[in-house]
């Protein structure tokens, strides 16, 4: 189970570095929110990804019974979940703006606080 999670966050990976090599602001996002979930699932398969029971302790006993899964991973996937989905809606906040102001999704063009080359600035 270990090496197919290994190769999913390798493909991700992979195409979340694909996504944000784009001159497209937009497929600059998904990249960024695919690279986020690659990571949660390092985290989530650093927890060991075993076929065991939730990690609950019955009543009277000091620790959990038999093997169960580990709680901190899930915990902090979860809250990695809530967090890129609330920079995902600022930035497609603030990209739906930039395109409003500029006409533009290519970051080539994205250069309204950054002065003009000029021919001798090249030259230097």
């Amino acid at each position: 189970m270990e090496s197919l999670t290994a190769l999913i966050v390798g493909i991700l990976v992979a195409a979340s570095v694909y996504l944000m090599l784009a001159r497209n602001f937009v497929r600059f996002l998904f990249g960024l929110i695919l690279l986020s979930n690659a990571a949660n699932l390092v985290i989530f398969a650093s927890g060991r990804m075993t076929p065991g029971a939730p990690a609950l302790v019955p009543y009277g006993a000091d620790a959990p019974l038999g093997v169960v899964g580990n709680a901190l991973p899930q915990a902090l996937v979860l809250t990695a979940i809530v967090i890129g989905f609330g920079l995902l809606a600022f930035t497609l906040a603030l990209a739906f703006e930039a395109y409003r102001r500029l006409q533009t999704m290519d970051t080539d063009k994205m250069r309204l606080a950054e002065p003009e080359e000029s021919d001798e600035d090249i030259t230097k």
